[in-house]
C-alpha cells in the first residue's frame, strides 16, 4: 500500500518513513501544504497521514478542503494535540482516524488497516469475496482455504480490485497504483497479469469491461 506522510518534523518524519517502509509500505514524504496534491488522480494513494501544525498553515484547513473537493482517501490526523476540541475538530472535520503523539509504530499500523477495512466494507483483517479469501496485511491471498502461489505483483493487483468489489477500475488507475512511485506500469503488462491470475483465481472472478478496466466481481 501506497502511504501519503505529510510532517514536518524531520527526525520524525524520516524514523516513521523507515519504520513504514519495513511494514511493507512505500511512502511519500512532504513537509508543507504548498507541496500536497489538490486531489488524488487516479487514488493512487491507499492513505494519507496528515500532521496539524505545518509550517505553512493547518492541516486540519488541508484535510477541510480535501473533504470538499470529493476527495475520499482515508486520512489519519497524526498530531501532539490531545485535547477534546482538537481531536472533535479533526474527526468532524473529515479524518478517519486521530492518533496522538507520540505512538507506537505498531499502533499507527494497525489504524492504516483498520481505516483501510472500513474503506473496503470488510469487517476483519480476512477479506472475503465468495471462496476467495485475502490478507492484506500478511499478503495471502486463499481459494476454498488454499493458499494462493501469486507472485507480488500478481497480489497487489487482486488487493487493488479487491479495494473496490463490483466497481470498475480503469486500467489507467490499475497502472498508477501498481507503482505509485515510479512509472505508470504499461497496460500490456496489466493484461498479462489479469491472465495470469485468472488462471489461479479463477475467470469469472475477474471481469473485464472493454475500453475501460476490470472489475472484481463480488
Amino acid at each position: 500500500m501506497h502511504l501519503l506522510l505529510i510532517e514536518d518534523d524531520l527526525d520524525l518524519g524520516r524514523a516513521l518513513s523507515q519504520a513504514l517502509k519495513a511494514e511493507g509500505f512505500s511512502i511519500e514524504w512532504l513537509r508543507r501544504i504548498a507541496d500536497a496534491p489538490r486531489s488524488f488522480d487516479g487514488d493512487a494513494c491507499g492513505c494519507v497521514l496528515l500532521d496539524v501544525s505545518l509550517p505553512d498553515g493547518s492541516g486540519l484547513q488541508l484535510l477541510s478542503r480535501w473533504r470538499r473537493s470529493g476527495v475520499t482517501v482515508p486520512i489519519v490526523v497524526i498530531t501532539a494535540r490531545s485535547a477534546l476540541e482538537d481531536r472533535l475538530a479533526g474527526l468532524d472535520g473529515g479524518a478517519d482516524d486521530y492518533v496522538v503523539k507520540p505512538f507506537a509504530t505498531p499502533e499507527l499500523v494497525a489504524r492504516i488497516h483498520a481505516v483501510r477495512r472500513r474503506y473496503a466494507h470488510q469487517a476483519s483483517d480476512v477479506w472475503s469475496f465468495g471462496e476467495l479469501e485475502i490478507e492484506p496485511r500478511s499478503h495471502v491471498a486463499r481459494l476454498g482455504g488454499v493458499a494462493l502461489d501469486l507472485s507480488p505483483r500478481e497480489f497487489q493487483l487482486v488487493l487493488e480490485l479487491a479495494r473496490e468489489p463490483g466497481a470498475v477500475i480503469p486500467k489507467g488507475t490499475l497502472s498508477q497504483r501498481l507503482d505509485p512511485l515510479g512509472e505508470p506500469v504499461d497496460f500490456g503488462a496489466i493484461e498479462v497479469h489479469v491472465s495470469n491470475l485468472r488462471r489461479k483465481i479463477g475467470a469469472e472472478r475477474i471481469k473485464t469491461v472493454r475500453g475501460v478496466g476490470y472489475m472484481l466481481a463480488s
